[in-house]
């Protein structure tokens, strides 16, 4: 009797650890988002993946940050001034000028609740060094987001798909093997270069309007490791649909918790949140 109780134990406590519980930007809900203070923060919480976006500068350094412009709810100009959209094009901007700027010390208009703390675009290499070496009983995941869009790279707020593509590889993989991590993005030329030139890296499908399975594979060209739809596209059928072809279903943003518990119930293999705070409130 004691045996089974225990196999039993083993059985949920296996089946909870491999559910995929990811701290969106870190864990915007409560600190600056995609910061390294904000991924310490969600690592205070189940949270087993480490969801971030990445851009490039003028220098070519990788760096965190989701818009490859100066965000105008995030940050602040060098004279701590309101900012507006596209004004700063960060890709023209070596990385030690980019690091002069606040992203922390401004209110964020959706995020009223975020700590408020003076905090700078890190660089993708001091992310990863930092949480691997405070963390180093603990195997976290990466998700990392490619930012790029056919009409940023045209406008020039970013390089083309196959120079940023090889920088943010390369910068990853000089921290962690490919097991570690996931590279998303919606921008499906990404998705495309990385299953042409690098097979073995796991490959994450964003999708933000409503597109049916069938839609996917054909523009994609492939079948992706995740399949990341925003959660209200979601429903058990089409879950299902995408599990039978051993893609994993991972919703963003979920971030109430009567839609997290929602969401869970679709059988779905893991969520984004920027609230990793709430996760213990869903069972």
């Amino acid at each position: 009797m004691k045996k089974q109780i225990f196999l039993l134990l083993l059985f949920v406590s296996l089946n909870a650890a491999a559910f995929d519980w990811q701290g969106h930007r870190g864990a915007r809900g409560l600190y600056p988002e995609n910061t390294l203070e904000a991924m310490r923060v969600a690592l205070k919480y189940p949270i087993t993946t480490l969801e971030f976006d990445v851009i490039v500068s003028k220098d070519h350094q990788v760096l965190l940050s989701h818009e490859p412009w100066l965000g105008e709810e995030a940050c602040l100009s060098l004279e701590s001034k309101e900012v507006k959209e596209k004004e700063i094009n960060l890709y023209q901007l070596k990385y030690e000028d980019i690091k002069k700027f606040d992203c922390g010390s401004k209110t964020h208009p959706r995020f009223l609740a975020q700590k408020k703390i003076k905090a700078t675009k890190p660089l993708l290499s001091e992310v990863l060094t930092q949480i691997e070496t405070e963390n180093a009983a603990r195997k976290i995941s990466y998700n990392i987001e490619i930012k790029s869009t056919p009409e940023d790279e045209k406008a020039g707020f970013q390089p083309s798909v196959p120079v940023f593509t090889d920088l943010v590889v390369k910068a990853i993989k000089a921290h962690l093997s490919e097991e570690r991590f996931f590279i998303q993005s919606f921008d499906f030329r990404v998705l495309k270069y990385l299953h042409e030139k690098y097979p073995k890296i796991r490959t994450v499908a964003l999708i933000e309007e409503d597109m049916p399975q069938e839609a996917v594979l054909k523009n994609l060209g492939f079948t992706p490791t995740v399949f990341s739809p925003y959660f209200k596209f979601l429903n058990k059928t089409n879950t299902a649909q995408w599990q039978k072809l051993g893609v994993k279903v991972i919703p963003w943003t979920v971030n109430e918790v009567n839609d997290l518990k929602l969401v869970k119930a679709l059988g779905v293999d893991g969520i984004i949140t920027d609230y990793p705070d709430r996760i213990s409130k869903v069972k």
